[in-house]
Order: C-alpha cells, then sequence, then structure tokens
C-alpha cells in the first residue's frame, strides 16, 4: 500500500467486481492500516460466486458499495450495494455519435488525455 490512510475514508476504485476477492482483500488492508470507513465503487458489478457473502458489511468493513446497472443484480445483494443507472449516458453517447457530434461534452471535455 502506498500513502497514509489512517482516520481517513478509503474510496476504492476498480472497472469491475467479480468474486470480490481482490476488492475485500484491498479493504482489509486499508482497514489495517487505519482507514475510518471504506467505500468501493465499480462500472461493472459481475458479483459471481461468493461475492455477495464476501461483500456483506459485516464480512467486509466496507461501507458502500456503488456500481452501474450494466448487469442486473442477481436476488440477495448486500444492504451495501448501490446500483447506478447508466442509461442516460449510454443514450446521449449513441446519440451524438449517429449526429456527428461530439461525446466529449457529455464529460465535459474531462476525458481528453492532453
Amino acid at each position: 500500500m502506498v500513502g497514509d490512510v489512517e482516520g481517513k475514508t478509503a474510496v476504492l476504485v476498480d472497472d469491475m467486481i467479480d468474486t470480490a476477492g481482490t476488492l475485500t482483500a484491498a479493504a482489509k488492508t486499508v482497514l489495517d492500516e487505519g482507514a475510518a470507513s471504506v467505500i468501493a465503487c465499480a462500472t461493472h458489478g459481475v458479483f459471481s460466486g461468493l461475492a455477495y457473502e464476501r461483500l456483506a458489511y459485516d464480512s467486509s468493513g466496507i461501507e458502500r458499495i456503488v456500481v452501474t446497472d450494466t448487469i442486473p443484480l442477481r436476488p440477495g445483494a448486500p444492504d451495501n450495494i448501490t446500483q447506478l443507472s447508466a442509461a442516460q449516458t449510454l443514450a446521449d453517447s449513441i446519440r451524438r455519435i449517429f449526429g456527428d457530434e461530439s461525446v466529449s461534452e457529455i464529460f465535459a471535455g474531462e476525458n481528453q488525455l492532453f
């Protein structure tokens, strides 16, 4: 681990959460290093295998997990998982592509590397 998390809220960011092994290990690491709380977010919540059991607050110590709705949640999701809709962003992107307009404007140009 790099940096000081003692007494702070640690935010863990990933592209997807599948079995949640890596995410829960990262949460344990920052909590062991003194983080006051842990919040996680990912674009895609696959949540296969024992993911739900691993991610429950009592098991993981992760206060909140935020994912998009690109993959529907299967029944039994723990209460600390929040799902946000990606529908408007996808619809706007498709409309702009077919209208030969800038997709970057959706993100106020914040997706530009240079």
